[in-house]
């Protein structure tokens, strides 16, 4: 078997010892067209290690104990076909004899084509990348390929590997690797190189330039997907994966705070973080906001699976939780992923950071080592500190105890300025943990996004009771100087109070047994958008104020 420059090689692609090193100094080691144009932000997560094995030799790198195989390209500059060194990739299959680093791996010639014969069996319909990249026979997560075909997720391509296999026995010619996204015709085992499948990428690993991130406010246009659904991007359903529409409403509100928004549709942001749960996060936001999806609905499971990891089950599908302490956690995990140092910054903080001064009067008999330290005298110990918040808790008022004339329960109603009047530094709030104390809050800074949250449920030892009080809120305009102190802004700045509801969360039903809810606002147009898992509608802003509002997200002017 001759290669096109003259050179021998046997029936398995090796080359001659001899020839071996004059082939590597006349190639220039380059990457494939489509690897390219293409670059996965999930390809250098150190927990994420299913690269396609070419890759990670072309790099130097040594992976399970083989050594790297230089990758060389065949010295024709011929446009239509490149042969280039590749492993055998048959590593997947366990009955494989290790080799030790003398040895090196066994290499073999494939070849780049920009035609395959195969390229109308591709089947988008049946093309999902929502859902984690396990291969469905070995259960594997490395070196894992999708059929074009059937949609199937397969480990490996070698000759003993699950693809090559399939290949065989369905007649499936057609895959594409889950990270490298480069695409091969197997058990032919020739890489393809070609811009009708561009597409499939973009689902696979949605990307954004900044222009079209600078335009994403001013889209109004709405996208077809493949199955003939149309949807507004950013505005797609979220699946239910099984009670998990508590993550459902989180994330459709954080999609509406833009800066955070910006910062993930651009991988190379956090590029530097070695979080699964950043990237996931990243992805998910990629894909709700991109306009060229197969299907009008995302489903958020490798981002749940992420979660389940990281929460260490905390929360995990199939188990109802409370918003408030899933965007708690999230943005706090988030954010020391994402910081570079201990007192790093983060878009985290940058959105959602502001100030609090608080004034804690405690009876000096409640702390016992005061009496101990001869501190008796004292009546009353008062501190103040300053500490951060990302989202500040109002009190509601009690619901009535006893029914009306008519035998029925009024559900009262209260402005929102009067639950604010918790932070005028005036206002006492009495807690018992650590200690009894009486407490004043007063905020020194405000954030850009401000994050409030309607302390509805209280649990003790039997039950959880859920306050029905409705709060009377303004959707636009909302003045805070006008209700709390706020502190005077300093030379040449601009004190922002006002703000405008972007995103408000809602709790339908029993404590137990209820559902959430999100109404967001789509700032292209200034409409309101009513998103409960795959429902997404249209409704009134008036519709917005008439809900029992639990989580909301307010935006500052600038």
């Amino acid at each position: 078997m001759k290669k096109s420059g003259g050179e021998r090689v046997d029936e398995e692609g090796i080359i001659p010892e001899s020839k071996r090193l004059r082939v590597e100094e006349e190639s220039s080691p380059s990457p494939s067209p489509s690897s390219l144009a293409f670059e996965n932000p999930l390809h250098k997560l150190a927990n994420y290690e299913d690269d396609d094995e070419e890759e990670i030799y072309r790099k130097g790198r040594v992976m399970n104990g083989y050594k790297d195989a230089e990758v060389s390209l065949d010295s024709q500059h011929n446009n239509d076909r490149v042969v280039e060194k590749d492993n055998d990739d048959d590593s997947d299959s366990d009955d494989e004899p290790q080799l030790s680093h003398a040895q090196g791996r066994r290499n073999r010639m494939f070849e780049i084509r920009r035609d395959c014969p195969y390229l109308d069996t591709v089947n988008r319909q049946v093309l999902d990348f929502d859902f984690e990249k396990f291969c469905s026979v070995s259960l594997s997560n490395l070196n894992v390929y999708a059929c074009l075909v059937c949609g199937k997720y397969y480990q490996g391509r070698g000759k003993k590997s699950h693809a090559y296999t399939h290949s065989l026995e369905a007649g499936h010619h057609v895959y594409i690797n889950l990270q490298t996204e480069k695409v091969y015709c197997l058990p032919d085992g020739y890489e393809i190189n070609d811009p009708s499948l561009d597409d499939i990428r973009h689902v696979l690993n949605p990307r954004f330039t900044k222009e079209q991130v600078g335009q994403l406010e001013k889209n109004k246009q709405w996208s077809r997907a493949l199955d003939g659904s149309d949807y507004l991007p950013g505005m797609v359903g979220l699946n239910n994966i099984k009670e998990t529409d508590f993550v459902n409403v989180t994330i459709q509100s954080l999609m509406r705070v833009t800066p955070l928004r910006n910062f993930f549709l651009i991988p190379e942001n956090y590029q530097h973080s070695r979080s699964t749960l950043v990237h996931r996060f990243g992805e998910l936001t990629r894909k709700i906001w991109h306009a060229r999806n197969f299907k009008g609905q995302v489903s958020p499971h490798e981002f749940l699976q992420a979660v389940m990891k990281a929460s260490k089950k905390r929360f995990r599908i199939g188990v109802q939780s409370d918003p408030v302490e899933f965007i708690t956690w999230l943005l706090n995990t988030l954010h020391t992923d994402l910081k570079t140092s201990k007192k790093g910054n983060s878009i985290i903080y940058q959105c959602f950071q502001g100030e609090l001064e608080v004034v804690r009067e405690i009876p000096a008999k409640a702390i016992p080592e005061k009496k101990e330290n001869g501190d008796g005298n004292r009546n009353i110990i008062s501190e103040s500190e300053r500490m951060p918040f990302l989202m500040l808790g109002l009190d509601l008022p009690p619901p009535p105890l006893f029914k009306d004339v008519m035998e029925k329960n009024i559900i009262p109603q209260v402005p929102l300025f009067n639950t604010l009047k918790k932070f005028d530094g005036e206002s006492i709030t009495e807690v018992v943990r650590p200690h009894i104390a009486r407490m004043r809050y007063r905020v020194t800074r405000l954030p850009q996004y401000l994050i409030l949250h309607m302390r509805r449920f209280t649990k003790n030892n039997f039950f959880v009771e859920k306050n029905p009080t409705l709060v009377n809120f303004p959707v636009k305009n909302l003045e805070l100087k006008d209700y709390i102190p706020l502190p005077s802004p300093k030379e040449n700045e601009r004190l922002r109070t006002k703000y405008d509801l972007i995103a408000n969360i809602v709790h339908d039903g029993k404590p137990s047994e209820g559902s959430y809810r999100a109404f967001v606002q789509r700032k292209s147009e200034e409409l309101w958008y009513e998103m409960q898992d795959l429902h997404v509608s249209e409704t009134l802003p008036q519709m917005v104020a008439l809900s029992e509002a639990y989580v909301q997200i307010y935006e500052q002017h600038q």
